[in-house]
């Protein structure tokens, strides 16, 4: 497998965008991960992040992280392994959140995007493509996709909402807006892991009682 070196950037488009040519159309559609990063080089990881936390904004507890959660994770190791571009395994990739989906998340962040788009600009892109910061983002991604996949009360929308932050930085090719997001997920995992040590006991109790 190739992995990643410096990659070749194409041509700038918003994340705003790019988000809306995806959610445009008829909302039941099904997006194929697999087609949704094409043509995005190195920003493909940012994309598949984004579609891969989606999920977590459908309001049924329990099955948005259980949908997210693996997801996110595969996309954490391929980051920590430094993977060119990415890989789904094929049963995965012709599958994907509905167009409905994707325009829910994209409503929900309109005006978050409408704002950081002001700031968030290709800068200090060496904590994107040095081999060290792809590990760290690697595995902040795989632990934070861990979390969300664990059945945590109120934590689904935190998670993703800063999953978000990891894949608007790479999308935009933001460093510094990466080291904020290392930094809040740096203090989500210290804040929930107790929290979801404690449900994966709880879980494993009831599956050994049943």
């Amino acid at each position: 497998m190739a992995t990643r070196g410096r990659p070749d950037v194409p041509p700038e488009v918003g994340t705003r965008a790019l988000l809306d040519s995806i959610a445009d159309g008829d909302p039941t559609d099904s997006l194929r991960l697999g087609e949704l990063f094409q043509g995005l080089g190195d920003r493909a990881f940012g994309m598949l992040l984004m579609a891969s936390t989606a999920p977590a904004f459908i309001p049924i507890p329990g099955l948005a992280g259980a949908l997210s959660g693996p997801l996110v994770m595969l996309v954490g190791i391929q980051l920590l392994v430094r993977l060119r571009q990415p890989w789904l395994p094929g049963f995965v990739a012709r599958r994907g959140p509905t167009r409905g989906t994707m325009a829910r998340m994209r409503d929900r962040l309109a005006p978050w995007l409408h704002r950081l788009e002001r700031v968030v600009r290709p800068r200090l892109v060496v904590m994107l493509d040095h081999w060290l910061a792809d590990v760290v983002t690697g595995l902040l991604v795989l632990v934070l996709g861990l979390l969300l996949s664990l059945p945590i009360p109120f934590t689904n929308y935190v998670l993703a909402g800063l999953l978000l932050l990891f894949a608007l930085a790479l999308l935009e090719r933001d460093g510094v807006l990466m080291l904020a997001a290392w930094v809040a997920g740096l203090a989500a995992i210290a804040s929930f892991g107790a929290l979801g040590e404690t449900a994966l006991h709880a879980l494993v109790a009831a599956t050994r009682g049943a």
